[in-house]
């Protein structure tokens, strides 16, 4: 390992990475490494020298250094190219893609990349890089992308530190940028489950389709034919597209923000459904579960997908607390034997705990709810079983006895 400069790392994250776990995170032992550049490849050892991996690293960040390997090696395109085939031939072999050709190419820890995401929209590929380790090798990155896959272009779409505030408005901004090859139309179409969405690789914070949710929306599509659906946080509106072309008698769409509104309207025309068949509103969703309850309105099935965190005119959204709060307003409006979709995308909840919110909730509204199918993010979105905070997405299927 004589390329690599050694970085001594105390007990504790030697235990962490004899656990396989892939952060190093600051402590007084990473306060006391010698300076070095963002990017650099070091060399992790215990206090007697002894190796225990090969780190990206990141020094005026909580995440010091992320481990791209347990030996010594180059970050270079020989090792690059490795690890994007492998992380092609999982999609190819696990993922039960089908008529889909949006997904997830790279998922970071879950694809031995730690820090990046590479998501494929048609013909384009969207990079987003969550360490800035990975800064000084998106060239070569964006070169063996190109090598490996041919696409039409590559973006990068870039994060604001504090994006909760825009996200609930519908931030419009340019956050992507071309890196290579042509430029996508404004607005691209591309295919999931068979049905088209509309999604921008330029303009805005996300790209107008929630990836890890393809599985899922695949799941609702039997059961929606002749019911009537509500979609709470409905974002661009892909949960009531897919209902609404699976035969579904009335969509309710709400969300807080006109632009997605908009969009999700545009979304039916893209799978020439009449959006005029359906419902679309917009508001605070508490506002919307108050009124439609006073105008006696009832639901088969409800789907309640809130961001994490987020910000309107009328106050703060938060996933502990408020979880609750949305499921005792919603379930009223639920008929007995409905199906009630609670979803999270929430990293730092964990299952139990998001479980205990859905009892506060039904308990608050004098309901009995039972839990009959437990998901979360498709085989696109792998993450190592040593990285429990690769496991995010929590996705609960509960019937209103």
């Amino acid at each position: 390992m004589s390329h690599l400069t050694e970085r001594i790392v105390g007990p504790e994250t030697v235990r962490m990475l004899e656990l396989g776990h892939p952060w190093i995170i600051a402590d007084g032992y990473t306060k006391k490494w010698q300076t070095g550049k963002t990017g650099e490849l070091v060399g992790l050892v215990d206090p007697n020298h002894r190796f225990l991996a090969t780190a990206l690293l990141e020094p005026d960040e909580r995440i010091v250094a992320r481990v791209l390997g347990r030996e010594p090696l180059s970050l270079d395109r020989a090792w690059l190219r490795i690890r994007l085939e492998a992380a092609a031939y999982l999609r190819r072999e696990y993922a039960d893609l089908g008529d889909t050709n949006a997904f997830r190419l790279v998922n970071g820890e879950g694809d031995g990349l730690p820090g990046v995401t590479v998501d494929r929209y048609g013909d384009y590929l969207m990079v987003q890089l969550y360490s800035g380790g990975w800064r000084p090798h998106l060239p070569l990155l964006t070169r063996t992308l190109q090598e490996l896959f041919a696409p039409q272009g590559i973006y990068e779409k870039t994060r604001p530190r504090s994006t909760r505030d825009l996200e609930a408005t519908g931030d419009t901004k340019k956050y992507g940028r071309l890196l290579a090859g042509t430029a996508a139309p404004e607005r691209l179409t591309v295919r999931e489950n068979g049905l088209n969405f509309l999604v921008e690789l330029e303009r805005g914070l996300n790209t107008g389709l929630f990836l890890d949710q393809r599985a899922n929306r695949r799941d609702l599509i039997p059961r929606v034919n002749g019911k009537r659906l509500l979609n709470l946080f409905a974002y661009t509106g892909a949960f009531s597209v897919a209902a609404a072309a699976s035969g579904a008698k009335l969509v309710t769409t709400v969300d807080v923000s006109p632009t997605y509104l908009e969009w999700a309207k545009a979304n039916f025309g893209a799978n020439r459904l009449n959006p005029k068949q359906h419902e679309f509103i917009m508001g605070d969703c508490r506002g919307i579960l108050a009124d439609l309850r006073s105008r006696g309105k009832e639901y088969d099935i409800i789907l309640m997908d809130p961001p994490s965190f987020s910000t309107t005119g009328k106050g703060k959204f938060t996933t502990r607390g408020g979880t609750s709060e949305l499921l005792a307003a919603a379930l009223p409006l639920l008929q007995p034997g409905g199906l009630f979709i609670a979803s999270s995308n929430h990293q730092k909840v964990e299952l139990a705990d998001y479980l205990k919110e859905l009892r506060r909730g039904a308990l608050q509204a004098g309901c009995d709810l039972r839990v009959i199918t437990l998901a979360g993010q498709p085989a696109d979105f792998p993450y190592p079983v040593t990285f429990p905070e690769g496991r995010y997405l929590k996705y609960a299927l509960c019937v209103k006895a």
